[in-house]
């Protein structure tokens, strides 16, 4: 047991060093959009990361399936939305906004499934909703009742991100994970490139600065967090990986303060508290649900 405690307890460790990296992403996206276009920042991060996991991975990257094609090439569209969508947003909102408004993944998927399984959200999900309705009409809503235009647009990444996460709960079940993984990269880089050529001109950066962000995105923040993340999950409960994620956005904004100067306003505190104790009841739930079942699984067996 002391084993087992001490392996997972590495592997929680594990999770909140990529979820600090994913938090960085966000200023590393900022940093980007000073010198280059969206596509272009997309389809680098992509391909790093792509060749960089691809690597590490490569005997797994061999024997694949039709079907790990077919999946990959869809989540891969998912993703590059997401990421092209993000950095969208991040033009018009502050990096604090946008980690919070994002991290709504983590109560729009209980809501979503259950109404794919067709009944009606439970109380926790029902509160977590209102909670984080709140919190993300203090961070957004302007003197005048209006939204900012970045904070809609990273409203529709969260729910883009929510479908992303649905599908991938269902696709990971048949194909080898690893591989589907990397090859989702690879596709929205691929898709990524495809729109660089059509809507801007294929760069590459120039500054110092631009080549940090874009490196940090494609091997730190990409490929060691989606390898990372792969590890970690092996050893650790995804109750434990949920309520982790949960610290994505407080990290997206300690990093905004430290290395972009954004201030840390009243809005921020009270707007992000409440969106923060919607996201870990919403946890808090599953891990409830999780020692239910076991318990009745331990009566009938």
């Amino acid at each position: 047991m002391g084993v087992y405690m001490g392996t997972q307890g590495k592997a929680n460790l594990l999770m909140v060093i990529v979820t600090m990296f994913w938090g960085l992403s966000y200023t590393f996206m900022v940093m980007g959009l000073d010198t280059l276009p969206i596509y272009n920042i997309v389809a680098l991060r992509c391909i790093i990361a792509f060749l960089v996991a691809g690597v590490i991975f490569y005997k797994r990257m061999v024997n694949v399936t039709k079907k790990t094609f077919i999946y990959a090439a869809i989540q891969g569209f998912l993703l590059f939305v997401v990421f092209s969508l993000s950095l969208i947003g991040l033009e018009t909102t502050s990096v604090s906004n946008a980690g919070f408004i994002l991290s709504l993944t983590v109560v729009l998927v209980p809501i979503f499934s259950s109404f794919i399984e067709k009944k009606l959200p439970s109380r926790a999900v029902s509160f977590a909703v209102m909670c984080t309705m709140i919190g993300i009409a203090v961070l957004t809503l302007q003197g005048s009742f209006t939204f900012q235009k970045g904070d809609i647009i990273m409203a529709i990444t969260a729910l883009c991100y929510s479908f992303y996460l649905l599908l991938n709960s269902s696709f990971t079940k048949t194909v080898e994970s690893v591989s589907y993984g990397i090859y989702q990269l690879g596709f929205a880089g691929l898709y990524a490139l495809i729109f660089t050529f059509i809507f801007e001109t294929p760069t590459y950066p120039k500054t110092v600065l631009s080549w940090v962000a874009i490196l940090g995105l494609g091997i730190i923040c990409s490929a060691f967090c989606f390898i990372g993340q792969t590890v970690a999950q092996q050893y650790t409960s995804a109750t434990h990986t949920g309520l982790i994620f949960s610290l994505e956005p407080v990290f997206a904004a300690m990093f905004a303060m430290i290395f972009i100067g954004e201030g840390l306003t009243m809005k921020l505190i009270i707007g992000g508290s409440f969106i923060l104790i919607g996201n870990l009841v919403a946890q808090l739930e599953q891990l409830h649900l999780l020692r239910f079942m076991r318990k009745h699984e331990e009566k009938t067996t």
